[in-house]
């Protein structure tokens, strides 16, 4: 922390100084010694070995130079470098120090007790949670505090590699007659150039079964720890490996970490992320895939640019060893391609829209090419996503905004760059143009093939992704019903349901693939205030939507499909009580929303007609959740199983730890568009606690999920939430919604019951 870093510039002025030095010196020799070889006045075997010994020494001159500048340009970047670390080191310990840390000379941290007062102090005598609490402080700030110190170890390993390399002497440059010994005439500048040097010579060794020592994985770890965000660092490495080399060092880190050197698992896998952050580094181009999607002239042209040559030479070899079969295991293809999206699930930054619908374009091209190229035999290959179709749209699903362009059925791009596409119908289709999803082979007296249990979760991921805008949901995580989307978002949304309502003959089955189930009804859930509209049936703007399935007003957009498709496809969602769940929930706070929007002190708006079609909504739930337990394709669960799996999931993240007195009873508040839901919701919950056995539950669930109980129990909870609530005619309210139960019951019904027979 004392070093003076001015020194580093002061050494790269120097060494400036001694370019320009040994340049006076070429001149002068060139004008004085080496011109004597030129003239007719020397001929003979002499001379011509004169003007072999002297053009060495000239070049030995010109490559001093080039080797002295690059020197003075390391010194430059180091000293970069390590003033942004230092000063990173500095901020960090003054957030610690704020924080009640103390820091010593060594950065060991500690607690500043000396600053607690005595009423502190006594807590942390007494308070167990309080004491746990600094433990964890302690050794939170602790990791920062050395995360920071190894960044600079890490930068001063990098430093001493570039010097180490800078002055090594190539060979076979014409009147270059030292053999290695002399001077580097294609000396770089750059430390990060240096370290992906080094870098791609491990990993050539790697890949041809040499030796590789401890040490040389240890600095494989640090360099693309350390490096990955580079652009000159991954580029220059990537173009030493190529696609072919990046995908045999992926099988050779596979193979350790899951076979042969399964107790350094971890280092191979830290390894192959930041490898995988190195690629989406290597891979960024300039701009947005809205506006210059891969196959526009606009695309194209920065592609054939200098700019666009690493691209350019990394695709077309991506496109010469995607397919390739590397054939690891006899009868167990392994191809490029499946190494390369393997790999970039392990990134944890975001890749690039434009390369990602450009690999997505690849892939679907490559299978279309090359059928069951993506099957899985046997059980595959362990690290290697086999389908690599859905594994990169898991790792699309990271990027939102390319997800939402890659499934936008208006294409991307205007006029000469406008590029149309039919990924939703190749993904999520079914019939003639779209895809036949890969399963399981396994190869024996008779070939058997079994459904790929992970099938279609990456898509499932990317289809919410693109409908909402927003990565896809963690667990714990509820979709908000009162979401705002865009034109993009809700055009995707409006395909995604197209796609899974049945067609015209095709009956009221709509069939949703188990897998894209809850991904989908979580994005639904995010339309539920267009969905409560489409099924309420009163806005003119979602009956007749022009025939989009969805419209813009302002700048937000709304989905707007027919009730008929919308129903069928929530009930196909349906299967899974999870989602069920989802949509569920985000339609009872949708309704706690409605409540909050009446003013304080508003009267006679119990009887405004939005109630009974809030009713109508309600009264298509219970009608969907009829049609699901009364199929009696239902076999994975029992009635009372799902009716009590979908009062875990509506209950689920519904109760929040405040309270509020109703009826002599402490319920829990949430925020404005929760407080009538936790009511009913805290009701709930108790109910199934108490209940002994899974029937029970389903009893319980059933009974809660009626429209009346939910209706009553969220309107109770409102009420009790405003100060005029004396005032509000809570029976009247309730009788609005309950008279309209009935209206979408039947709707629903009708929708769901096939006449076609």
């Amino acid at each position: 922390m004392t070093t003076d870093l001015g020194q580093l510039t002061t050494a790269a002025g120097k060494w400036d100084e001694m370019a320009a030095e040994i340049k006076k010196v070429e001149d002068r020799y060139k004008d004085s010694v080496q011109k004597i070889t030129h003239g007719p006045a020397w001929s003979g075997v002499s001379a011509q070995a004169a003007h072999t010994n002297f053009a060495a020494t000239r070049y030995e001159y010109s490559a001093a130079q080039a080797e002295a500048k690059a020197i003075a340009s390391l010194l430059r970047d180091a000293h970069e470098d390590f003033v942004r670390l230092k000063k990173n080191l500095e901020s960090k310990r003054a957030e610690a120090v704020k924080a009640g840390m103390r820091i010593s000379e060594g950065g060991v941290v500690s607690y500043d007790y000396d600053r607690l007062t005595d009423a502190e102090r006594s807590a942390m005598r007494h308070d167990p949670g309080y004491a746990e609490s600094v433990r964890k402080a302690v050794t939170s700030w602790s990791e920062a505090i050395d995360a920071c110190v190894k960044a600079v170890n890490d930068a001063d390993q990098g430093v001493k590699i570039a010097l180490d390399a800078v002055t090594k002497d190539g060979y076979g440059d014409p009147n270059d007659e030292t053999l290695g010994v002399g001077f580097n005439k294609h000396a770089l500048g750059d430390v990060e150039q240096y370290e992906a040097e080094n870098l791609a010579d491990i990993t050539t060794r790697l890949n041809n079964g040499e030796k590789v020592s401890a040490a040389d994985m240890a600095e494989f770890q640090r360099a693309v720890r350390d490096n990955h965000q580079d652009k000159a660092f991954s580029q220059t490495l990537l173009a030493r490996l190529g696609p072919d080399g990046l995908s045999k060092v992926t099988i050779q880190l596979n193979d350790r970490a899951y076979d042969s050197d399964k107790k350094h698992k971890g280092q191979y896998l830290d390894i192959e992320k930041n490898l995988a952050n190195t690629v989406a580094t290597a891979t960024r181009v300039p701009g947005s895939v809205k506006d210059a999607p891969p196959g526009s002239d606009a695309f194209k042209k920065w592609v054939k640019s200098d700019e666009g040559k690493f691209y350019r030479e990394w695709m077309e070899g991506l496109d010469k060893t995607g397919s390739k079969d590397y054939d690891v295991e006899i009868g167990n293809p392994l191809y490029g391609y499946q190494t390369v999206v393997s790999l970039m699930q392990r990134a944890d930054t975001q890749f690039d829209d434009q390369f990602l619908y450009d690999m997505g374009d690849k892939l679907i091209r490559a299978e279309k090419q090359h059928p069951s190229i993506f099957e899985m035999w046997s059980d595959g290959h362990a690290g290697i996503e086999t389908d690599a179709i859905d594994g990169l749209m898991g790792v699309m699903s990271r990027n939102p905004d390319a997800a939402t362009a890659f499934f936008d059925p208006a294409g991307n791009g205007t006029g000469s760059n406008h590029v149309d596409n039919d990924h939703l119908k190749y993904l999520v289709g079914s019939g003639e143009g779209s895809r036949e999803w890969p399963r399981q082979t396994v190869p024996g007296m008779a070939v058997l093939r079994y459904d790929d249990q992970t099938t279609r979760m990456g898509l499932g991921a990317a289809l919410e992704a693109a409908a909402t805008g927003h990565v896809p949901l963690g667990a714990g995580q509820d979709p908000w019903p009162e979401a705002r989307h865009d034109e993009a978002q809700a055009r995707v949304m409006n395909g995604i349901l197209e796609q899974f309502a049945p067609g015209k003959g095709d009956g009221t089955e709509a069939s949703v693939p188990k897998n894209l189930q809850l991904p989908v009804a979580n994005a639904l859930a995010e339309y539920a205030s267009d969905t409560h509209e489409i099924i309420g049936s009163m806005d003119g703007r979602y009956l007749h939507p022009d025939h989009k399935g969805y419209f813009v007003d302002g700048d937000s957009a709304h989905l707007a499909i027919s009730q008929d498709s919308l129903i069928q496809v929530m009930r196909g969602l349906s299967e899974d009580p999870a989602a069920y769940g989802a949509l569920h929930k985000a339609e009872a706070r949708h309704l706690n929303h409605l409540l909050d929007q009446v003013p304080p002190g508003a009267t006679g708006f119990e009887n405004d007609g939005k109630w009974g079609k809030a009713g109508s909504v309600l009264g298509a739930y219970s009608a969907i959740r009829e049609d699901v337990v009364n199929d009696n394709r239902m076999n994975a669960y029992s009635e009372a199983d799902w009716k009590s799996k979908i009062a875990y999931h509506v209950v689920g993240g519904a109760i929040t730890p405040l309270t509020l007195p109703v009826g002599g009873k402490m319920l829990p508040i949430g925020d404005a568009l929760q407080r009538g839901v936790d009511t009913w919701a805290w009701e709930w919950g108790n109910s199934m606690k108490a209940a002994a056995d899974t029937e029970a539950n389903g009893k319980i669930a059933e009974q809660y999920l009626k429209a009346q109980v939910q209706a009553s129990d969220t309107v109770d909870g409102w009420v009790a939430g405003r100060e005029d609530d004396a005032k509000i005619k809570s029976d009247d309210l309730k009788n609005n919604i309950y008279n309209g139960q009935d209206r979408g019951s039947n709707l629903a019904h009708k929708y769901l019951t096939d006449t076609t027979n």
